[in-house]
């Protein structure tokens, strides 16, 4: 599990299906060929990827 301070993605449950991509508001989120990326420069930790993810993959702790 890729743990980026409070927001952590399970590689192995995400889909790759860019749900989360999608509805970020940050626009902090990027789909690559290595897996889901997160900029927590811009993230702010409001857990709408976390609330669309089909697979539950992302975690958001506050």
């Amino acid at each position: 599990m890729c743990d980026t301070m409070a927001w952590k993605i399970d590689k192995q449950k995400c889909l790759r299906c860019g749900a989360c991509v999608s509805v970020c508001p940050e626009l902090a989120l990027d789909l690559r060929e290595d897996g889901l990326k997160n900029d927590m420069k811009k993230c702010t930790l409001c857990g709408i990827c976390e609330r669309v993810c089909p697979s539950r993959a992302i975690e958001v702790k506050k």
